[in-house]
């Protein structure tokens, strides 16, 4: 009975995936065995390093798997830290398994990965924002996400997603991305030693850093990499094109006219560099307002229309490619307040207009 039940247990654990690493635990080497006495289950786990930020939560899964065996009725967790030769030899094991950081340029070529660079002409037209949670509302839907910040000068994805004072693993010389929200995150700003640290380089600097955030981190088998470009079209967008070829561009702007202008020369700048753009966004549609005589719900254009539309037509003659306009997102306060408090609109209002709309757009990807 107890042999029976420690193979069961074992292979409960086969459905216990690493929160970091996205991966079986079995596969890992992370289980170091399993005690049992009568109905009484220890199971000896290991962690990648000492102080996982994530070692609760892998406690409760290893103890929830483990208490689902037919004759189990208590479950411990002990949690150990890997030796290096045991670190060493889980590394080897990824990069065996095809899914360890590679090389640039184009680290997700040969991949079943999409990547969506979201790009705009200019700041201020919440592009990041759209980033976030776009990618936030694909992981809703059980796709596994990436999110790269390639903002190195204004990097706020990690504020927008919660996670600007935690610090991404290190598992020997591999860096393993911040989970929020199911979304594998990684930016600059979770490398610095404080939030108030000024990033101040060029050219060389910006692609190297751009690499290293392309080749040593472990991202794992994912179905959507989402990269959010800094506004304009200078060097970090031209080194995204090179490492990135196959990357697919979301193009952000606004209804008003001089936003559109702008917006149609990153788009220009894409084309150039080979990659394609799928689609137009246009944020900040307008806003919805209830009128204080008739009570009646209306559109206000705080800043214009047309706009992506504009951009959208202007793209497609200049490609001789259909680049349609593929989302309109209302200007919302729920979407500012979410990302000032670190929580995606599309998690803290759901029922918002602007959550709606980011998740009629992530429906397009299905």
């Amino acid at each position: 009975m107890p042999n029976s039940i420690r193979k069961a247990v074992m292979q409960a654990m086969t459905g216990v995936y690493d929160p970091e690493i996205r991966r079986p635990i079995t596969d890992l080497g992370m289980v170091e065995g399993v005690e049992v006495e009568g109905g009484k289950v220890i199971v000896h786990a290991l962690l990648t390093v000492a102080g996982c930020p994530l070692q609760d939560t892998l406690a409760r899964d290893i103890e929830a798997a483990a208490r689902g065996v037919d004759g189990v009725t208590d479950v411990t967790v002990h949690l150990d830290v890997m030796t290096e030769e045991q670190r060493a030899n889980m590394t080897a094991r990824l990069r065996r398994s095809g899914t360890a950081p590679q090389s640039p340029p184009d680290t997700f070529h040969g991949t079943a990965t999409n990547v969506l660079v979201v790009a705009s002409g200019k700041g201020g037209v919440g592009k990041s924002s759209l980033t976030a949670n776009l990618a936030v509302a694909l992981a809703e839907r059980g796709k596994r996400v990436g999110l790269l910040d390639a903002d190195v000068y204004g990097h706020s994805i990690p504020a927008m997603m919660g996670i600007a004072d935690e610090r991404p693993t290190m598992v020997d010389d591999v860096i393993m991305p911040v989970m929020a929200f199911r979304v594998a995150t990684m930016s600059l700003g979770l490398m610095k030693e404080s939030r108030d640290q000024v990033i101040a380089w060029r050219g060389p600097m910006l692609d190297r850093a751009l690499t290293q955030m392309l080749s040593d981190v472990y991202w794992g088998d994912l179905d959507y990499l989402l990269v959010d470009l800094p506004p304009g079209t200078g060097d970090m967008p031209m080194s995204v094109a090179r490492q990135l070829p196959t990357g697919q561009v979301l193009v952000v702007t606004t209804p008003n006219e001089a936003a559109y202008e702008v917006a149609e020369r990153a788009g220009t700048l894409a084309k150039m560099l080979k990659q394609q753009v799928i689609g137009v966004v246009e944020n900040m549609s307008w806003l919805e307002t209830v009128c204080p005589h008739c009570g009646n719900t209306h559109r206000v254009d705080l800043f214009g229309s047309g706009g992506g539309a504009a951009v959208a037509d202007a793209l497609t003659l200049s490609s001789g490619d259909p680049v349609p306009l593929v989302a309109q997102i209302p200007l919302d306060a729920a979407l500012r307040v979410g990302g000032d408090d670190g929580r995606p609109v599309v998690v803290a209002e759901p029922d918002s207009p602007a959550a709606r709309a980011i998740r009629r757009l992530a429906d397009t990807f299905q």
